[in-house]
């Protein structure tokens, strides 16, 4: 199943008891944003021989964006993030294969695009489009790896009702959207978290971090974890 190639590439990764590569390079994981959470989360992927990956952004990478998101460069300015992306991706791994999905989420198309990947991973800097992805989830039986970042501070969340609380009942209303600060570190260790979370459900290995929303300050380096309770009248996961 896997060339001499590959089996170089992934042979640290297999070293580690219970590592499933063949369950890697079956899945398909859809990445919804391409940007600075979306950027470690999908090179981390591809390097560990996710077999395809399906990212998707409508926007282009400008100058305000190069501090972080390092699929992208100052050559590739007003291109489509998404065809950015996946021309990173698969000069990094020639081995995975990476759908470029240019077009808005909206609530006729989240399906669609999700389309039949194990797992989705919301990397997106809005809550309109995050309650999106999570009622997709939720219909399709699906996880979804949350992540946000803000400055030098950044959530995570490991989501698949009705075993866990969904992202509605975390965040029953959405924060005002705004232009936030943020340092290019900050969506590299959120990004590279949602990444181990995706590659341990789909490797097979390890716990994923159910039921719970981790708060990282990175001001202070400190990890807290917070207990997430359903809501049973949430209009999203209540009926399940």
């Amino acid at each position: 199943m896997f060339s001499e190639q590959e089996l170089k590439r992934y042979n640290r990764q297999m070293l580690m008891e219970g590592w499933n590569q063949e369950r890697l390079k079956r899945s398909t994981v859809f990445i919804a944003g391409a940007g600075g959470l979306g950027s470690p989360v999908s090179i981390y992927l591809a390097v560990a021989g996710v077999g395809h990956i399906r990212i998707c952004d409508f926007d282009a990478p400008d100058w305000t964006n190069l501090n972080r998101q390092i699929l992208h460069n100052h050559n590739r300015i007003g291109i489509n993030k998404a065809l950015s992306a996946k021309q990173t991706l698969e000069e990094l791994n020639p081995d995975i294969s990476v759908t470029a999905i240019t077009d808005k989420i909206t609530a006729e198309n989240v399906d669609d695009f999700v389309n039949d990947a194990d797992i989705i991973v919301d990397c997106m800097d809005n809550f309109p489009t995050r309650y999106l992805l999570n009622e997709a989830a939720i219909r399709k039986g699906i996880p979804l790896v949350f992540g946000s970042i803000w400055g030098m501070e950044g959530r995570l969340s490991f989501i698949k009702p009705p075993e866990t609380p969904c992202l509605k009942c975390i965040y029953p209303e959405a924060p005002p959207q705004e232009i936030f600060p943020v340092v290019g570190a900050t969506p590299g260790v959120i990004g590279s978290l949602q990444a181990l979370e995706v590659i341990k459900y789909l490797a097979g290995i390890g716990e994923n971090f159910k039921g719970k929303l981790m708060v990282w300050d990175g001001t202070r380096m400190e990890f807290k974890n917070y207990k997430a309770y359903k809501d049973p009248e949430c209009p999203a996961c209540g009926n399940l």
